[in-house]
């Protein structure tokens, strides 16, 4: 279980008003992240080996061609 004290506000979050805030809690298995202004909802949950490429597709999404 994590308890209010394992997230922190993700370093990849926008700055701002801060309501583009994501959260990260590290764990020994995985990295979980949340949305800071729904956090008693549903997290995702990543392999370490994971996390880094997922963000990075977030921040270089691949166009689609029709």
């Amino acid at each position: 279980m994590l308890n209010p004290d394992t997230w922190r506000k993700s370093s990849f979050s926008g700055g701002g008003q801060g309501d583009a805030c994501v959260e990260v809690a590290d764990r020994d298995t995985h990295i979980a992240i949340r949305d800071s202004k729904t956090p008693d909802r549903a997290t995702l949950t990543f392999p370490p080996t994971a996390f880094i490429p997922f963000i990075q597709s977030l921040k270089h999404p691949r166009t689609t061609k029709s």
